[in-house]
């Protein structure tokens, strides 16, 4: 009975040591093979490869914006001695105050404000003396028209003098702080600080030249508009003189047509009432 007994333990540790076969070499020291384990192992090794050349590409990528960041943000050497340019200044006007009548206009000119160019004007011209109505309804309806045509061209005139004065006085009042702006630019572009070649700084510097041209045309166009006017008040009296001569013409033709009309009369009735002796 008892070696029935050992030799039943015998077969159920042999059938329980091939049941668990894997539980027994692990406890004994064996090598494991699991076929999942090793499945997921290789599917991280794969994902670890894709990510190493994804980020081997995103090294490559920023390594070249850097250099690219890098190459943008260099400068110019020696920028001022490169390019600093001399320019003219603004001069003030002058001129000689013989009477005592143009130091006003003079002031003017040079940006003494606008309030003070109509009082320089008027100091430096020759005022012309006005007609009443009963002086102008007694004379020819034609010199009437023509005195008034040309006292109109005289204060269109005094109008455009006196705006077109008023423009250059106020050019030549802010041509001084407009000189310090440009000159500040100017430091600003030629200068290496770091600070002042940023991307922000160019963009801000590009800004403030666009608003320093735009004022600049504000200036040149307002110079035009002066000369224009000046040119509409010549082209006024032009034309206004040429009416005149027109009217004139036409005037003395009708009076010689009226002046000869009684003669010829006369002259039809002598000839047929002549008889020979």
């Amino acid at each position: 009975m008892k070696f029935v007994s050992v030799r039943r333990s015998v077969v159920l540790l042999l059938i329980a040591m091939i049941l668990i076969p894997t539980v027994s070499e692990a406890q004994f020291g064996g090598v494991v093979y699991d076929p999942t384990n090793y499945h997921n192992a290789l599917l991280r090794y794969y994902q670890l490869q894709q990510h190493l050349v994804q980020l081997q590409k995103t090294v490559s990528k920023v390594t070249s914006q850097l250099n690219l960041a890098m190459q943008m943000a260099r400068y110019v050497k020696n920028m001022e001695s490169r390019y600093r340019a001399i320019f003219s200044e603004w001069r003030h006007f002058s001129a000689s105050d013989l009477y005592g009548n143009t130091s006003g206009w003079i002031g003017a000119a040079n940006g003494a404000g606008a309030q003070s160019v109509s009082p320089a004007y008027q100091q430096a011209i020759i005022p012309f003396l006005t007609y009443n109505q009963t002086f102008l309804g007694a004379i020819n309806p034609a010199d009437a028209l023509h005195l008034k045509s040309v006292s109109a061209s005289l204060q269109l005139a005094d109008g455009a003098n006196i705006s077109a004065l008023t423009t250059v006085g106020n050019i030549r009042g802010n041509a001084q702080a407009l000189q310090l702006q440009i000159a500040n630019l100017e430091q600003d572009s030629f200068s290496p600080d770091n600070d002042l070649n940023s991307e922000v700084s160019v963009l801000n510097k590009i800004n403030a030249s666009n608003v320093l041209t735009l004022r600049t045309l504000q200036d040149a166009n307002n110079l035009q508009v002066a000369a224009l006017e000046q040119q509409i008040l010549q082209a006024k009296q032009l034309r206004d003189n040429d009416a005149a001569n027109l009217n004139f013409t036409t005037q003395m033709r009708q009076q010689a047509t009226q002046n000869l009309a009684p003669f010829n009369n006369n002259l039809n009735q002598s000839l047929a009432s002549y008889r020979l002796p």
